[in-house]
C-alpha cells in the first residue's frame, strides 16, 4: 500500500478517535494497536485489511465478518499464486489481536497466555499455543548482533508457574505509582525473557499485558503500543542483557519510560536509537517532564481515577466505577480519600458538579 494511503488512512483512525463516540474509537485503537504489532516482526498489513477495518470501525461488520473476509480474500489469492505471506500474516494476525482486544474477558494465568498465543497465530504457526522444546537465540540489532539468553526449553513450565505465582501474591495496595511502574517493567521483562513460544513471542507478550493492565481499572492507551511497538521489544530486549566486560547491565529504565507514556500520560521521548548498546547520551533517556511535577504518590487506583476525571470533569461516581472496574462504594471510599489528600476537589456539589485536579502527572 503506498505510504501516503496509508498515511491517511491513520488519520481517518485518529479522526474516529477525536469524535468521542466510544465504540468507534475503542475500535480504532484496538486495530491501530494491532497494526502497529505486527512491526516488531517487520510485516505490514495491506490495503485490503485497512479498508476491512474500516468498516468494522463503522459498524457495517462485525469482527467475525471482517475476519472471514480476510482469510476469503486469501484463499482466492492463493490460487492465483498472488500470495505474500508476510501481509497474510500480518492481516489476519491483526484482525485477531483487535477481537481480543474488544473481549471484556480475562484470567491471569500462563494458560491465558498460552491460549492467547493459539488464537493469534492458529493455522499460520505449526506450534501456536504451544510451549517451544528447543532451544533459542536471537541476533539483536540493538544488541550489535547478539543476543539474550532466553529460558532453556526444559524449564519453561516451571519458571512460568514460578514467575506468574509471585505476581499473583504480590500486592499493589498503597504502592507509589512510580514503584508499580517499576514493578510491571520488571514482571513484563521477566516472563518475556522465558519466551515459552517459537515466534510471535512479543505479539503476544504485548496482547496479554495489555490485557493484565486494564484489570487495575486503567483505559489503557494501546496507542503507546500502536507507535511504539519496535521500541517496546527493544526494551525487552535491554532488560534482558547483561555484557559485563564493556560495562552494560540488565535495566528495566527504557521499559519504564514506556510504561509511564501507557499508563500515566507522561512525555517520555521514545527512541530506538536511545536504547543501543553503543548510545551514550544519558540525558536522551530522561522524561521529557521533571520528575517534580508527576503524582509521585498516587498509587495506580488513584491515577486511573484521575485519568478519568480529566477526561470528562462532570461524570458521575456511578459512571466511573463502570469504566474503572470497582464497586460504586469504593470509587466513593476513594475519591473522598482523594479529595483530602488535595489531589481532587468537587465544585458545585453532588447533582450539577465537576470535579477539578489538582495535581499534575502528566
Amino acid at each position: 500500500m503506498p505510504r501516503n494511503d496509508h498515511e491517511k488512512w491513520q488519520m481517518d483512525l485518529e479522526e474516529y478517535i477525536r469524535q468521542g463516540e466510544p465504540e468507534k474509537s475503542e475500535k480504532s485503537t484496538a486495530w491501530k494497536t494491532a497494526i502497529g504489532l505486527q512491526d516488531v516482526d517487520g510485516l505490514k498489513t495491506s490495503e485490503y485489511l485497512l479498508e476491512t477495518a474500516k468498516e468494522h470501525i463503522e459498524g457495517r461488520i462485525d469482527i467475525k465478518t471482517a475476519q472471514k473476509r480476510i482469510q476469503s480474500y486469501y484463499e482466492e489469492r492463493q490460487t492465483r499464486n498472488e500470495i505474500e505471506e508476510g501481509t497474510k500474516e500480518a492481516d489476519i494476525v491483526s484482525s485477531r489481536i483487535a477481537e481480543l482486544l474488544g473481549e471484556r474477558t480475562f484470567q491471569f494465568s500462563p494458560a491465558e497466555w498460552k491460549n492467547i498465543h493459539k488464537r493469534l497465530f492458529k493455522d499460520i504457526f505449526p506450534h501456536a499455543g504451544e510451549y517451544r522444546t528447543y532451544n533459542i537465540t536471537k541476533s539483536e540489532w540493538v544488541l550489535n548482533g547478539e543476543t539474550v539468553l532466553y529460558a532453556s526449553a526444559d524449564s519453561i513450565r516451571d519458571t512460568l508457574d514460578y514467575d506468574f505465582g509471585r505476581e499473583k501474591n504480590f500486592s499493589y495496595e498503597g504502592l507509589s505509582a512510580d514503584d508499580a511502574v517499576k514493578h510491571i517493567a520488571k514482571f513484563t521483562s521477566g516472563i518475556w525473557q522465558i519466551h515459552p513460544f517459537c515466534e510471535g513471542n512479543t505479539r503476544s507478550t504485548a496482547v496479554f499485558i495489555i490485557k493484565y493492565l486494564k484489570t487495575f481499572g486503567f483505559s489503557v492507551n494501546n496507542e503507546i503500543f500502536a507507535e511504539n511497538s519496535w521500541y517496546f521489544r527493544n526494551s525487552l530486549v535491554r532488560a534482558n542483557y547483561n555484557d559485563l566486560r564493556k560495562g552494560i547491565n540488565t535495566t528495566t529504565i527504557y521499559l519504564e519510560r514506556f510504561f509511564e507514556n501507557l499508563l500515566m500520560g507522561y512525555q517520555n521521548e521514545l527512541k530506538n536509537r536511545f536504547i543501543h548498546v553503543d548510545y551514550k547520551e544519558q540525558s536522551a533517556i530522561q522524561s521529557a517532564i521533571e520528575k517534580d511535577s508527576k503524582c509521585k504518590n498516587c498509587t495506580l487506583e488513584e491515577l486511573a481515577i484521575l485519568k478519568e476525571l480529566l477526561n470528562n470533569p462532570s461524570i458521575t461516581q456511578k459512571e466511573l466505577a463502570r469504566i474503572i472496574g470497582k464497586s460504586e462504594r469504593t470509587i466513593k471510599t476513594r475519591t473522598v480519600e482523594m479529595q483530602k489528600k488535595g489531589l481532587i476537589r468537587r465544585e458545585n456539589g453532588k447533582r450539577n458538579g465537576r470535579w477539578e485536579v489538582l495535581v499534575i502527572f502528566f
